[in-house]
């Protein structure tokens, strides 16, 4: 039940949820780069982050402390969004948006300042974001998928409702394999993030 084969299958099942969140990840990047009404809000975002980066650089052990903090921080979020998707999907929603926009705004500051954007993308996500950017999406895919199928069993009456019982055993089975291979998965993530990305960055 939870083997790997079976979560790559299982991505089939929701592909229109996957699809809607690699786009709203993608209108978030764009949004990032090209609006300014948010500018404020993002810089806060990174400005909150330089400054955990920081702290993290200084402690005894940096690539340690790296690797917890980034597992534990988007292991968690990522299985909770998950689970969120019970209120319709709009914090998955909310989740993709934002981040992509973090990501847009950050490769616009880097091009503004000179900076290589090249560098920024090859070095500092590529190593790790080949796997940690579409283990999120697929993340919020399910998430949404969940809200979709509260809306359609919130609208459903009847013999309808009823004929909805399998789907839910189906999903619950399909969320609990899913929530096992992405955190296996970021866990990897991490451990590129916080030693080879670490590294070509430093």
């Amino acid at each position: 039940m939870l083997r790997f084969s079976n979560f790559l299958r299982d991505l089939t099942t929701i592909r229109k949820a996957l699809i809607l969140s690699a786009v709203l990840f993608a209108g978030g990047i764009a949004v990032g780069w090209g609006s300014e009404e948010f500018e404020q809000l993002l810089l806060s975002q990174l400005q909150g982050l330089g400054e955990i980066s920081q702290e993290l650089q200084t402690s005894d052990n940096p690539e340690w402390s790296f690797f917890v903090f980034i597992f534990l921080n988007n292991s968690i979020k990522s299985v909770l969004v998950m689970l969120s998707g019970i209120l319709l999907g709009v914090i998955p929603f909310i989740f993709l948006v934002v981040n992509g926009m973090v990501i847009g705004f950050l490769l616009k500051i880097v091009q503004a300042s000179g900076e290589s954007l090249f560098d920024l993308i090859v070095k500092g996500l590529l190593p790790h974001g080949i796997i940690e950017i579409p283990v999120i999406v697929i993340a919020c895919g399910y998430g949404l998928a969940f809200g979709g199928l509260v809306f359609r069993s919130m609208l459903a009456s009847g013999e309808k409702r009823r004929g909805l019982g399998p789907e839910w055993r189906a999903f619950w089975r399909k969320l609990g394999t899913a929530s096992l291979w992405v955190v296996v998965l970021l866990l990897i993530a991490a451990i590129i993030e916080s030693t080879i990305t670490l590294w070509l960055m430093s």
